[in-house]
């Protein structure tokens, strides 16, 4: 989510429209605990819960978690050109732009279309499946189009730091192509969010052990750095609503992308109670990011080199990342406007999306589209859905006790499916 002050939100009424979308956002949140809290939620093709929490973190993120806090910690500690990042160190600013709280906007959809959509049918409305469809094709050609701009960072060794070259546009396409065959099947979907995992696991263990054991640290500098976080929570509520346009950028991102991660994860939802999808979704990616984000901060304050064999690491993770993202954006546009692999066959289906998602991406690059927008519209169908349910299904909604009868907790059927 690295980017230019040309794509920062304009003006206060973008400003306020973020706000009261976030106000009404963990307002529903808190309406859901109150009234569900202990009820079973089971999704259309459930997965053990290990595997969902895999699915939700390596479907959720990109290349920006593991890049981008080596170029933005030196921001927040700048606090003569921006002091309003004053009431923290960096590495709890860094913590609060990508963990915890807004976490719960992946929970609050989630839980939405798990539940509440099959009895509501909101998503069916011709007019919302448009612009649903849109937002979520928008934003999937937004996040290659973020890779692409920032490979010359990530890469410098293939060009000259600053230009897009044509090795980049290579290893853009080439994730693309790799995320649309993925997509063909959602049996893939398991190996590839595992697998992610597994490596960006291996990647924290290799990073800690060579700053904190073959290095100058020590364990005991590792927890000492990772104790910073709790300036955090401590200040929790500074980022309930926008500190700058900076934090607004993000937070019009977070949004474009939960609704659609809630759509897509609502089907793998494992059969726990309600505050355990809480839990699932808020604390168990945070400990992760929080990990991550400690071993790299403690790289950056102590001016430790990044080794080459490390760098191309991470970059290698990320752009996994990338396609774990684009992979579940992809299978779920294409499942809602019935272009699947098996309607359409798969060499003409992967020709299609491939076509498609690079066309888009170049449409970003040439400034032709802008995230922030997605990000409102998905805050518009947050208040239309609400409005919705208030004048058509609030009696169908207050009697809700349970997941829809038609999703049974079989394990097996994540094997049969397409």
């Amino acid at each position: 989510m690295h980017y230019t002050d040309k794509e920062q939100p304009e003006g206060n009424p973008m400003t306020l429209w973020l706000s009261s979308g976030l106000i009404f956002t963990f307002a529903a949140i808190a309406l859901i605990l109150y009234k569900w809290w202990d009820m079973q939620c089971i999704g259309v093709t459930p997965v053990r819960t290990l595997t969902f929490i895999a699915i939700l973190f390596t479907s959720g993120l990109d290349v920006g978690l593991i890049m981008f806090p080596l170029t933005e910690f030196g921001g927040y500690g700048d606090l003569s050109a921006s002091p309003e990042y004053g009431f923290a160190n960096p590495l709890a600013i860094e913590f609060g732009f990508w963990a915890f709280l807004i976490w719960g906007f992946y929970f609050l959809t989630c839980f939405y279309f798990a539940i509440i959509e099959p009895r509501v049918k909101f998503f069916e409305i011709p007019l919302v499946k448009l612009v649903n469809n849109v937002v979520i094709i928008g934003t999937c050609a937004f996040t290659a189009y973020l890779l692409l701009v920032n490979l010359p960072w990530y890469l410098p060794q293939l060009g000259d730091g600053e230009s897009v070259v044509p090795a980049f546009y290579v290893i853009v396409f080439l994730s693309i192509a790799l995320a649309v065959y993925s997509s063909s099947k959602i049996k893939y979907v398991r190996i590839l969010s595992i697998g992610s995992s597994i490596l960006f696991i291996a990647l924290i263990v290799g990073m800690w052990f060579r700053a904190f054991v073959l290095g100058k640290g020590s364990p005991g500098d590792f927890f000492g750095t990772a104790g910073m976080l709790g300036e955090y929570f401590a200040n929790i509520h500074h980022f309930v609503l926008p500190i700058n346009d900076y934090h607004a950028f993000y937070l019009f991102w977070w949004f474009a992308w939960s609704i659609m991660i809630g759509q897509f994860t609502a089907r793998f939802v494992s059969g726990i109670k309600t505050w355990q999808l809480l839990i699932a979704m808020l604390v168990v990616p945070s400990i992760a990011i929080g990990v991550w984000f400690s071993v790299l901060y403690y790289y950056h304050a102590e001016g430790l080199k990044i080794a080459a064999f490390t760098n191309i690491a991470m970059i290698s993770v990320g752009v996994l990342m990338v396609v774990n993202s684009l992979d579940s954006l992809i299978r779920l546009y294409t499942d809602n406007l019935n272009l699947t692999a098996q309607r359409l066959g798969r060499v003409n289906y992967v020709i299609f999306n491939l076509v498609a998602m690079i066309g888009l991406t170049m449409l970003f690059q040439l400034d032709f589209l802008r995230i922030q927008w997605v990000g409102a519209l998905v805050i518009a169908l947050y208040f239309a859905c609400f409005v919705y349910i208030l004048a058509r299904k609030r009696e169908a909604v207050a009697a809700i006790k349970a997941s829809p009868k038609e999703n049974i907790l079989d394990f097996r059927k994540i094997e049969l499916a397409g």
